[in-house]
């Protein structure tokens, strides 16, 4: 698991505004964490809910580069961290644009 990464993830039946069931989620946390012994990795939640790509820092990700099944959005202000055998296959891997696009979405959700 690397920063970076768009990963398919199983998630709890969510509740209020929280993520759930099965979606794509891309990796946040550094890969030192990653590669670590800790069992989490944080990531952000993608939604295909393009209606969110108007976001402060949301990010729109195509179908065909990123591998998802439908055009998509990376939605920064839903940092989520979760167990890493809640993410069962890894889909494709962010271009230096978009870890650029990811890492100004970040600042801005977090005021880094």
């Amino acid at each position: 698991m690397k920063r970076g990464e768009i990963w398919w993830a199983l998630m709890k039946e969510p509740q209020g505004s929280e993520p759930g069931f099965r979606r794509p989620v891309i990796i946040v946390s550094s890969n030192d964490f990653n590669q670590s012994l800790i069992q989490t990795v944080t990531v952000i939640i993608v939604t295909s809910n393009l209606r969110l790509a108007g976001a402060p820092g949301n990010f729109k990700l195509a179908k065909k580069p990123s591998k998802l099944s439908r055009d998509s959005v990376a939605n920064v202000s839903q940092v989520v961290t979760l167990d890493k055998s809640f993410l069962t296959e890894c889909v494709s891997q962010l271009d230096a644009k978009h870890i650029n696009l990811l890492n100004i979405g970040l600042k801005l959700a977090l005021s880094l």
